[in-house]
C-alpha cells in the first residue's frame, strides 16, 4: 500500500484540492453575478438613462443571467468529465485499449490524441447546440440553421485533423528524439506554427467558414483610410465579413501579420454604427497596436508556453505525475511504448486546474489595455463617436450594465460599461 506521503498521493491531493477550491470559487462568483444583475434588472442605471431603454436593459439582464446559469451547468459537466478522464481512470482505459489494439509507437499516440479530442467534442455537442439554438435563439442572436451548424462542425473537424495531426506527430517525434531538451525544440516549432497561422488563417482557413468582401461603403472607406494614414498604419485591405449568417453580435478586428494585416468588419457592425462611429471603433483597435498590446500579448504567450513546455519536460519523467492523475504510464521507459501523448494530455487537463487562481491578473492587464486603447481612440477620432458606438454595442449585444464588481474583476477582459465610459469622459483632449 502506498504511503500517505508518497509523491503520487500528494499530487492527487493537490489536484483534488485545487479542483474543489476552483469549482467553489467559480460557483460563488457566478452566484454573485446572477444576484447583482437580477437585483438591478428593474431600473436603467442613472448614467445610461436616455441612452438605453428599459426593455433593452431588462433583455440584457435576462440574457446575462441565462448565460451565467448555463455557464454553471457547463462548469459542472466539465468538472465531471475532468474527473472521469483522470482520477476515475478514463484516460488510462483509453490508452490501454489503444495499446492493446495498435501496440506502442507513433500511431497509437496519435490515435490517443485524436480519440481524446473526438470524445471530448461529442460530450460538448449537446451544450453547444443548446447554447446556439436555445439561449442565443431565445434572445434573437442566433442566425444559423441546423444545416449550417452541422457544416461548420464538419469543416472545423476536418481542418483540425489536417493541421493538428501533422503538428502533433512532429511534436511527439521531437519529444522522443530530441533528448532532455526536447521542450526547447518543440517550443520553436510551436512559435513558428503560430506565426505561420497568422498568415495562413485569414487567407485560406477563414474563407472556408465566411465570405469576405472588399468594403464598398465609400463614406466608411474614406474615414477609415484617412484614420489609418493619420495614425501611420497600413493594411492589405478593408473587408466585410458575413457575420450575420451566424449571429447578430457585432465586431471588428485586425488579422494577418505585419504589412499583410487586414481590417475586417462584421456586416452587423456596419449596419448598427454610423461611419464616424465605425472610425472610432477602428481607432480603438489601432490603439492596441500603437501601444504594442498585441505584440506584448503574443510575446507573453510565447514566454508562458516556453515555461509550460519546460515544466512538462520535467513532469513527463516523473512517475507520480501520471499515477497521481489516475494513469499507469510505461515506467520502464521502453522506447516502443512512450508516454509522450499521455504526458501532453495530462498536462493540458491539469494546468487549468492550478492556474484558475491567476485569472484576475490577466483580466486586470487586459482591462488596462482597453483603457489605453480607448484613450488613443478619443484623441485620434472622436470621444463622442466612440461613446455613442459603445452605447449602441452594449445595447445591441445585450451586455449587462450592472455586473457584480467582484465577478467583473475576476473575469472581465473589458472594463464594465460604467467604468469604461467614465474613464473615457476624463481622457485629456
Amino acid at each position: 500500500m502506498p504511503s500517505l506521503l508518497s509523491p503520487s498521493l500528494l499530487f492527487t491531493y493537490a489536484f483534488t484540492t485545487a479542483l474543489v477550491l476552483g469549482l467553489g470559487l467559480k460557483v460563488w462568483l457566478a452566484s454573485r453575478q446572477i444576484r447583482s444583475v437580477a437585483r438591478h434588472r428593474g431600473a436603467v442605471p442613472t448614467d445610461f438613462e436616455g441612452h438605453v431603454t428599459p426593455a433593452a436593459h431588462q433583455r440584457a439582464a435576462d440574457y446575462t443571467i441565462a448565460k451565467t446559469r448555463f455557464g454553471m451547468l457547463e462548469l459542472a459537466l466539465s468538472s465531471a468529465v475532468l474527473l472521469g478522464w483522470t482520477l476515475l481512470g478514463g484516460l488510462d482505459a483509453l490508452n490501454q485499449t489503444l495499446l492493446a489494439w495498435l501496440g506502442g509507437g507513433m500511431l497509437q499516440q496519435l490515435a490517443l490524441l485524436a480519440c481524446f479530442a473526438l470524445i471530448g467534442g461529442v460530450i460538448d455537442l449537446p451544450l453547444q447546440w443548446w447554447q446556439t439554438f436555445v439561449i442565443e435563439q431565445r434572445y434573437g442572436f442566433n442566425q444559423m440553421r441546423p444545416r449550417l451548424w452541422v457544416a461548420d462542425l464538419i469543416k472545423s473537424t476536418l481542418v483540425a485533423a489536417v493541421i493538428g495531426l501533422p503538428l502533433a506527430a512532429l511534436v511527439l517525434w521531437i519529444m522522443q528524439a530530441a533528448g532532455s531538451l526536447w521542450w526547447l525544440w518543440a517550443w520553436g516549432v510551436l512559435v513558428a506554427f503560430n506565426l505561420a497561422m497568422m498568415v495562413v488563417y485569414p487567407l485560406w482557413i477563414a474563407p472556408l467558414f465566411n465570405r469576405f468582401q472588399p468594403l464598398e461603403d465609400e463614406a466608411i472607406k474614406t474615414r477609415v483610410s484617412e484614420l489609418m494614414r493619420r495614425c501611420g498604419f497600413t493594411a492589405k485591405g478593408f473587408f466585410v465579413m458575413d457575420g450575420s449568417r451566424r449571429s447578430a453580435h457585432a465586431n471588428a478586428y485586425f488579422t494577418g501579420l505585419g504589412h499583410a494585416k487586414r481590417v475586417v468588419f462584421f456586416d452587423t457592425l456596419l449596419r448598427q454604427l454610423s461611419p464616424d462611429e465605425v472610425q472610432a471603433v477602428l481607432a480603438h483597435e489601432l490603439g492596441h497596436f500603437k501601444h504594442r498590446h498585441v505584440l506584448r500579448r503574443m510575446l507573453g504567450v510565447f514566454v508562458l508556453s516556453l515555461a509550460g513546455l519546460a515544466l512538462l519536460g520535467w513532469l513527463a519523467t516523473r512517475g507520480w505525475f501520471y499515477t497521481g492523475l489516475g494513469v499507469q504510464p510505461n515506467l520502464t521507459l521502453d522506447a516502443s511504448a512512450p508516454n509522450n501523448a499521455l504526458a501532453l494530455l495530462l498536462f493540458m487537463l491539469a494546468v487549468p486546474v492550478f492556474t484558475v487562481f491567476i485569472t484576475p491578473l490577466f483580466a486586470q492587464l487586459s482591462r488596462r489595455d482597453e483603457f489605453q486603447a480607448d484613450a488613443y481612440a478619443a484623441r485620434q477620432a472622436s470621444r463622442s463617436d466612440l461613446r455613442s458606438a459603445l452605447l449602441k454595442l452594449y445595447q445591441d449585444n445585450a451586455s449587462t450594465l450592472t455586473p457584480d464588481p467582484v465577478y467583473a474583476r475576476f473575469y472581465y477582459s473589458h472594463p464594465p460599461a460604467s467604468e469604461r465610459l467614465t474613464h473615457l469622459a476624463h481622457v485629456p483632449s
